[in-house]
């Protein structure tokens, strides 16, 4: 019988276009699945994990074809619809599948080669050539037969070993030598499980009767496996070791006896890293007060007609309810509920409200897990877990869109107008927001986007059509909202009404707020302790060698520190520039803030949350919990703060300075400053007092700062949709940008003008640039940005191919082939 020779087109984690073609075995040919991970060479000496695209008998152009290695798993990892999904996020976003793989799988499923060393058969022994490293290297290859990279380091005592690695293989002693490592380990535990000869009534009379006369340590032990429903006729099952003894208070000194006479087997069982929760009240529990119900009619009305509904609800309107219920009417069908937030914290913050209604139900999935967590919540969603387990709601960050969903039916995007719902770099340079609304498209299922502040664009959608649109403008129960306090900064400074970076009314109402036994958050979008060390007699300032941006203070370890590249200097103590020791800080961060509230408020609890508070696993988790048990009195924080939190005891909410958010040189500015403004003041007043925001600014007449204090977001909306019409911004176009980079200015200033030129013969006026950005050199490149501006009647596909054929001739060219290219399709 002639055997059919079929081929794969696998897909690899690189940022190389399309999927590349393998011979499958025979003997897989009935096993190989798409979907699957499979090992495969690539390159000269490369192992790659993989994931089969198609199946076909199609033989490829090329003469030599290679075989695929390993299919390494028995079913597949990724579905048909996740391809669909990769596919399109590639074609839009302008990436390769490849890199939204990587994006999207979690790393233990990532498997690469590990280098290891060999020595060459055809070396002749002579050790009298090589220095002393090399010497200790061959050394120990002798003996052990294989070293790894690790290996190697560890012999020679340093980090950086591929140069004597080259070395040796240039004199002939070692060859290099490839082996794939698969990562994820599933976690064991030690078990024990009932004999078979014990498990009928008669036998455990008998050891029961034995037990109990001679060694009744034992017998607790035997009633605790028993207790545990561990048993159930002629059945057993394997069950925790230490679960058991610590039930029965026992030690291992009480088992071990058991094992030895048979009585008990002793071996290890797979057990889940991830905590479960437990159901504590039903969904119909949830009382909605009118608007509420209203609200959840229209959404479900609109959703008849279109796919994408936005819900514009106020701050403490009762959003979250809502969503619940939305979400428990679609699981009732059997189907997924994708619900994202923006920020981690968050998750921490909602997941035990989801858990008091839904339980085991409900799915985590950001990147604080490690990577083994990840694995198995990949697993849960697939219903692939091997505990049986599967989740129905799934609660996330932008990276929750990319896990393996059989059958959506709704996604919720919750405070949709976020910024942290873009992803930057690397690629996929993706919105999370509006992938959301094709993954729906995808799987047929409704997507709900929900914010106090909608995004100009989802406003506009709504508004022309696009999408359903869903309104609360109360308060639960009717709370008012938070009064709102503009303090002109200038005249505080004329009237020398400041303390540290404090207006005396702050102050005054901190303080009125302590004694009441009330909270307070400030909210200061600027970490450290001082953005800027100046001498006072040559105006030195400290700058990053690798950027082109200034060095922040850091009290907590006497550091100066870039915040793009990490790169840090302890504190001169003198200028070194002109050797004085007249150095003063200027401007202030968070650090700085919490250090003078403590010395103003030496009695208050004040806690901190900003990204280097909130590094460790459950730091950002810690610091909302304190604050909610009411431990903490004062919370000072960046944009963390301002998202999605519910405080009942929050009275008072202060803004240090919000002229950063204004001044930034950015269309979205005002929108942005608008939002933020809103979202924080949404944090004071939340359970029967009305609160009070005190917005401290040098531009108290700023139509952002005065829209957000009188709460007036169409007026805000109209002012900017005027502005966007007048300079063609979106909504009215869509945006590419386009970055360079090169660690040589002159070649990138060159090959700048020579792309933009390409693309001008072309696109004409619709390009913009090229022009170095605000910070012009990150990580030792220098960058240079293009702008492409796309009207709606234009064929966005037809622009983004040539803005492709001018980068392949760019790369083509002699002197610019060592540029590099980004693309961010919508950039926010």
């Amino acid at each position: 019988m002639e055997r059919t020779t079929l081929f794969a087109d696998i897909l690899l984690p690189l940022r190389l276009s399309g999927y590349f073609t393998y011979r499958v075995p025979f003997s897989m040919n009935e096993t190989i699945e798409v979907g699957q991970r499979v090992v495969v060479p690539f390159g000269k000496n490369k192992l790659y994990s993989g994931l089969v695209r198609r199946v076909h008998e199609t033989m490829p152009d090329r003469k030599e074809v290679k075989l695929l290695g390993t299919i390494l798993d028995e079913q597949p990892m990724v579905n048909e619809t996740q391809f669909q999904f990769w596919e399109w996020i590639a074609d839009y976003y302008m990436c390769c599948v490849g890199e939204v793989m990587n994006a999207a799988l979690p790393s233990a499923l990532k498997l690469a080669s590990e280098t290891k060393i060999i020595i060459n058969p055809l070396f002749d022994g002579d050790f009298t050539h090589l220095n002393e490293k090399e010497f200790l290297i061959a050394e120990a290859l002798d003996f052990q037969k294989v070293l790894t990279l690790t290996d190697v380091s560890n012999i020679v005592d340093r980090l950086k070993v591929m140069p004597l690695i080259k070395s040796l293989i240039e004199k002939g002693v070692v060859l290099p030598e490839e082996e794939i490592q698969e990562r994820f380990r599933p976690k064991k535990e030690r078990a024990i499980l009932l004999s078979e000869n014990y498990r009928s009534d008669a036998a455990l009379k008998q050891v029961y009767d034995q037990l109990e006369k001679r060694a009744y340590k034992q017998l607790e032990v035997l009633m605790a496996y028993l207790s545990m429903r561990g048993f159930n006729g002629m059945e057993a099952e394997w069950l925790s070791q230490t679960e058991v003894l610590k039930k029965a208070n026992a030690t291992t000194a009480a088992l071990n006896p058991l094992i030895n006479k048979g009585i008990f087997e002793q071996g290890e069982r797979i057990v889940s890293r991830l905590v479960d929760g437990s159901e504590t009240a039903n969904v119909e529990d949830i009382q909605f007060n009118e608007k509420q119900q209203n609200t959840f009619d229209i959404i479900q009305q609109k959703f008849e007609t279109v796919n994408t509904v936005l819900l514009h609800g106020i701050t403490s309107s009762g959003k979250t309810e809502i969503y619940i219920k939305l979400a428990a009417e679609v699981m009732k069908t059997g189907k997924q509920v994708l619900y994202l937030l923006p920020e981690i914290g968050l998750t921490e913050h909602i997941i035990n409200r989801l858990r008091k209604y839904f339980g085991n139900d409900v799915g985590i999935y950001h990147s604080r897990f490690n990577e083994f967590e990840r694995v198995e919540i990949w697993n849960r969603v697939a219903g692939n877990s091997p505990d049986g387990k599967k989740y129905q709601l799934i609660l996330g960050a932008r990276s929750a869109l990319f896990l393996p969903y059989e059958n959506l039916g709704l996604i919720i995007v919750d405070e949709e107008h976020d910024t942290s719902y873009k992803q930057y770099d690397p690629a996929p340079r993706y919105h999370a927001r509006d992938a959301a609304l094709m993954l729906a498209k995808i799987h047929n299922a409704k997507t709900l986007l929900g914010t106090a502040t909608p995004s100009l664009e989802s406003w506009y959608k709504a508004l022309t059509g696009k999408y359903g649109f869903a309104q609360i403008l109360t308060r639960y129960s009717d709370l008012p909202l938070p009064e709102m306090r503009i303090v002109d900064m200038r005249h505080e400074k004329r009237q020398k009404n400041l303390r540290a970076n404090f207006s005396i009314e702050l102050i005054d109402r901190i303080e009125n707020a302590l004694k009441n036994k009330e909270q307070v958050i400030l909210f200061h979008n600027r970490r450290g302790f001082a953005p800027r060390i100046t001498c006072e007699v040559c105006d030195w300032t400290p700058e990053c060698k690798n950027c082109d941006v200034m060095l922040v203070y850091h009290k907590y370890d006497n550091q100066l520190r870039c915040h793009y590249c990490g790169y840090h200097l302890p504190v001169p103590s003198v200028c070194p520039q002109c050797g004085s020791s007249a150095l003063k800080m200027e401007s202030f961060g968070t650090e700085k803030v919490e250090d003078d509230l403590k010395i103003i408020f030496p009695e208050a609890q004040i806690e901190r949350m900003d990204l280097d508070t909130t590094r460790g696993k459950h730091a950002h988790f810690d610091i909302i919990k304190n604050f909610e048990q009411r431990k903490t009195d004062i919370l000072i924080g960046t944009q963390m703060v301002t998202k999605g939190l519910d405080f009942s005891n929050v009275s008072l909410v202060g803004i240090l300075n919000a002229d950063q958010l204004v001044a930034y040189p950015d269309f979205r500015a005002f929108e942005r400053s608008f939002q933020t403004i809103a979202q924080v003041s949404g944090r004071a007043g939340r359970a029967g007092k009305q609160g009070v925001v005190v917005i401290q600014t040098s531009m108290p007449h700023h139509p952002a700062i005065v829209f957000a204090a009188g709460n007036q977001f169409e007026n805000m909306f109209e002012h900017q949709l005027l502005e966007r019409q007048k300079f063609n911004y979106p909504p009215y176009v869509r945006l590419i940008s386009i970055t360079l980079k090169h660690n040589e200015p002159q070649i990138l200033d060159a090959a700048a003008d020579f792309f933009t030129q390409r693309l001008k013969q072309t696109l004409g006026t619709r390009v913009l640039g090229p022009e170095y950005p605000l910070i012009a050199r990150l990580k030792n490149y220098y960058l240079k940005n293009i702008i492409v501006k796309i009207e709606p009647k234009a064929s966005i596909k037809f622009v983004k191919n040539v803005v492709k054929d001018a980068e392949k001739l760019l790369l083509q060219h002699p002197d610019y082939k060592q540029i590099r290219v980004a693309f961010d399709v919508d950039p926010y």
